[in-house]
């Protein structure tokens, strides 16, 4: 089978769209039409029903869909085992999203340094559809996200089970109001069912899609916020912010994703050991 084919298929399954795929794979939508074409007279069955709103996988096309990830995902093992550097055994690639990569996925590089020093590291930031599609076309070996959508074919373990405390920064001499909310996106797992979103303190002055972001700003412009409890920790014991007296806590955990296939692979097994291994306590 054509890889080209293979990522064109995978591409429509994804946005649901000749269009949208054509535009992502940067080709017309020709093309796109000629690839699919192509590919259902060699399997002899119809793999999509094109309608005004898109494109919907037939019974087949949901069957051959897991074969087409696997395809994908055995030619960029491939790709990447070719480019094994000299004295390396294996390599495995793994992606996280940036909030993550310090101190967790930090420590978890420095982890296979020592323990697995044969095998090299792809190491990549993104953010959670980006990683999510680059797991599912074989780029990624394992993405380490806070909420995975689920995928046929892959395995979810949780890693970390981070907690997510609200933080002040200490009030100033006669000051009686509370500092100014910074929101900080975590996500609807978060804020909706928790009714924490943007209004939960009043309209935020600041919004912002990432933690060390928002923490960073608090610190040097003062507020408060929902931030990591190990990120708030260190600034909590040189008493530049303090816990919010009453507040609830959240859990907010951390998991790993990957091919239901790499688990017979020894060096995922070990990226994965030790994942858990770098977390506080160990698991």
């Amino acid at each position: 089978m054509d890889i080209d084919r293979a990522r064109t298929f995978l591409e429509i399954v994804h946005t649901g769209s000749f269009l949208k795929a054509a535009d992502r794979l940067h080709v017309t939508q020709t093309t796109v039409s000629a690839r699919i074409r192509t590919l259902e007279d060699e399997l002899g069955r119809q793999l999509f029903v094109r309608n005004r709103n898109g494109a919907v996988l037939t019974a087949a096309g949901r069957e051959f869909e897991r074969f087409a990830q696997s395809f994908l995902q055995v030619w960029e093992r491939a790709r990447q085992q070719l480019r094994i550097p000299p004295g390396r055994t294996s390599v495995v690639a793994l992606g996280g999203e940036l909030s993550l990569w310090n101190p967790l996925l930090l420590e978890w590089l420095v982890w296979m340094k020592k323990n697995q020093p044969g095998i090299a590291i792809h190491a990549n930031v993104g953010v959670p559809d980006q990683l999510i599609e680059q797991l599912r076309t074989g780029v990624l070996d394992i993405a380490v996200l806070y909420a995975p959508m689920l995928l046929p074919g892959f395995k979810v373990e949780l890693v970390e089970e981070e907690e997510l405390v609200l933080v002040r920064t200490p009030p100033a001499a006669g000051q009686v109001e509370d500092p100014d909310y910074v929101h900080v996106d975590w996500g609807p797992q978060f804020a909706a069912p928790r009714g924490l979103g943007p209004a939960a303190f009043g309209e935020p002055g600041l919004m912002v899609g990432l933690g060390p972001l928002g923490l960073n700003y608090v610190l040097r412009a003062g507020g408060m916020g929902y931030f990591r409890k190990g990120a708030a920790a260190p600034h909590i014991a040189k008493g530049e912010l303090e816990r919010v007296e009453g507040a609830p806590e959240f859990t907010y955990p951390a998991y790993a994703v990957y091919p239901e296939s790499a688990e017979a692979r020894s060096d995922v097994r070990e990226a994965l050991r030790g994942l858990k291994e770098v977390v506080p306590g160990g698991r």
